[in-house]
């Protein structure tokens, strides 16, 4: 198990380094100049050019991309063209709350999913089945932005139950968790029943039964935890995505998580915080995607085995 989680760890290299190229690719040969950014557009010619010259953008394509790699290497993503601040601490000041809303929303996600799912599987072809299916699919086609702005229209604007954005209070989180976590329940809840579907035509399934087990033992104890690998598998890919930035709903809330900020630097063509931003993103999804792979082998120990 540790060799395979050290093997996982050194993938993460070539994974960084890939994106790292990619995005500092794109940000080379976008148009716009960030010493005449910094300055303002009616900075004298000979300011911006010493300025570019200051900052290195004069260099060579390979140049400039070694620099960012090393420095990358050293935590030092460079500073923010807006706000003069190191990168590092912008992303670290907005990560805690995307990784609250992140949070959040995979426990509504999965509070709400995997409980229907069962019901529906075990109930299939019911009305039940059908209704909860016709819900999930509205769930999965749902846009988030409109979701959002129908709760805001609703429970902020005619109920005045909650505030229409913010951060800081429980108030502020339940419609931003519950706008990116029905989305993400209505695909776990498909998951679930497909999954437990498949499971409950097996033959140790009808075994247990045949020994007289009550039908809440057979699918808790046997059923679910054998249906439990893809379940994972769509929880940690949505949680990676979350985390990731929730973009439209970060926006939307007026929520200052990484997706917003990213949002803000891509409009103000703040480069060094677009690069550092995809970097983070990208290393928080391969981690999740690694805890996920570890989780396998306790919820299966023939997988466990694997690793050994």
């Amino acid at each position: 198990m540790h060799r395979y989680i050290l093997r996982r760890l050194f993938l993460l290299i070539p994974v960084m380094f890939g994106v790292s190229l990619v995005v500092f690719t794109i940000m080379f040969f976008t148009p716009g100049d960030p010493a005449k950014l910094m300055l303002g557009e009616r900075a004298p010619e000979a300011e911006v050019a010493a300025l570019r010259a200051q900052m290195g953008l004069d260099d060579p394509f390979p140049v400039q991309f070694g620099r960012f790699i090393y420095n990358a290497v050293r935590g030092d993503l460079g500073r923010s063209l807006v706000t003069r601040r190191p990168v590092f601490q912008e992303l670290y000041a907005r990560f805690p709350a995307t990784l609250q809303l992140a949070a959040a929303g995979v426990l509504v996600a999965v509070v709400m999913g995997i409980p229907i799912g069962i019901l529906s599987a075990t109930r299939q072809y019911s009305a039940f089945d059908a209704a909860s299916m016709g819900i999930a699919l509205v769930g999965v086609s749902m846009p988030n932005f409109w979701q959002g702005m129908m709760m805001i229209l609703l429970f902020s604007v005619t109920l005045g139950v909650f505030p229409s954005s913010g951060y800081g209070t429980i108030r502020h989180l339940v419609m931003p968790a519950l706008t990116i976590g029905t989305s993400t329940a209505a695909i776990i809840t498909r998951m679930t029943r497909s999954s437990m579907l498949e499971v409950v035509r097996q033959d140790y399934i009808r075994t247990a039964r045949a020994k007289g087990l009550s039908e809440s033992v057979v699918i808790n104890r046997h059923a679910l935890k054998n249906a439990l690998i893809p379940i994972v598998t769509v929880i940690g890919l949505q949680f990676g995505y979350l985390l990731g930035g929730a973009v439209l709903t970060e926006s939307i809330f007026s929520w200052p998580g990484v997706g917003r900020l990213m949002v803000d630097a891509i409009r103000q063509k703040d480069y060094p915080v677009v690069q550092g931003g995809v970097l983070l993103l990208a290393l928080t999804f391969s981690v999740v995607n690694l805890g996920v792979d570890i989780l396998y082998a306790y919820i299966d120990p023939r997988i466990k085995a694997q690793y050994k």
